[in-house]
């Protein structure tokens, strides 16, 4: 396990476990969301992004969260493993809004030194919530699919459906780096 890629749902934890991930076993953390979010929210053209991701992912280890489809060939085929956050749809909404409004009362600055507003967040089309609501059940459908193509069957995949699963897995990692059972 030297390679590992984070997925879920918008939401789910991709970047925060991806994060802890990365701390436990000494890799490097990448974050997409860096990588293609400028100021304004300006996303970053395509071929930029993808130039982006794969210098980051030309090292012998890390770890990245994300679902950024216009990258998931180079990140999925560098990989070695695939971490599924195949979590419900209203956990994942109530862990988007609980960071939303945290975000948003501290004023948190983002990639690109963004910050959410009330009004993006719940009065857009843009949100994030109306994106992870809309994506959730695709995603879940779509995901086996992919990942029994021939060019992912080198992945090993870990697919937790509860948050608590992927936390006991986590443990046991850190448990194994420090020399515990």
């Amino acid at each position: 396990m030297k390679r590992i890629v984070v997925t879920g749902a918008a939401g789910s934890g991709k970047s925060t476990l991806a994060a802890r991930l990365a701390a436990v076993l000494g890799y490097p953390f990448i974050e997409p969301d860096a990588l293609f979010w400028g100021p304004n929210w300006t996303p970053a053209p395509r071929d930029e992004f993808r130039n982006k991701i794969a210098n980051c992912i030309a090292g012998d280890t890390w770890t990245i969260g994300g679902n950024y489809s216009v990258a998931r060939d180079l990140i999925w085929r560098r990989a070695d493993t695939l971490i599924w956050l195949d979590y419900p749809l209203p956990f994942v909404l109530w862990r988007l809004s609980k960071r939303t409004l945290r975000r948003i009362i501290t004023q948190e600055a983002l990639w690109g030194g963004n910050v959410e507003s009330w009004r993006g967040q719940f009065a857009s089309r843009d949100s994030l919530f109306v994106f992870a609501a809309k994506t959730h059940h695709r995603q879940r459908r779509e995901m086996p699919i992919l990942l029994t193509q021939p060019e992912y069957a080198h992945l090993y995949t870990h697919r937790f459906r509860q948050p608590d699963e992927a936390e006991k897995w986590l443990c046991s990692l850190h448990l194994s780096a420090i020399g515990g059972e």
